[in-house]
């Protein structure tokens, strides 16, 4: 099929134009790669940690009643694993945006 559609498909030239990238009529400047915090990184996997976690609170909450006490005691293990994670995570600065403050040293003269 490929070798099909390669005999068979239309010719195009690739001009100067053609070969530029097209963002919505705007003209492209700049390079694409473009170099992001590893903040940035650490908040969208939190994102999607504590994203996953709402689902299964959910999916829970829909089938609290069939799973009885058993169910309410996983869930109770589960949410408290994510909030040590979420007290640790807090603790070691990863949660920090800014870099901390150093206080200026004593100066003695």
């Amino acid at each position: 099929m490929l070798g099909l559609s390669a005999l068979l498909g239309p010719r195009s030239r690739l001009t100067r134009a053609g070969a530029e990238p097209y963002e919505s009529g705007i003209v492209s400047t700049g390079g694409a790669r473009l170099r992001l915090s590893a903040k940035f990184y650490l908040v969208a996997m939190f994102f999607v940690i504590f994203d996953l976690e709402a689902v299964y609170v959910l999916a829970w909450g829909i089938a609290a009643r069939e799973t009885g006490w058993a169910g309410y005691v996983e869930i109770m293990v589960f949410l408290a694993i994510l909030i040590a994670a979420l007290v640790y995570l807090w603790r070691t600065g990863a949660l920090d945006w800014a870099p901390k403050r150093q206080r200026p040293a004593d100066r003695r003269y």
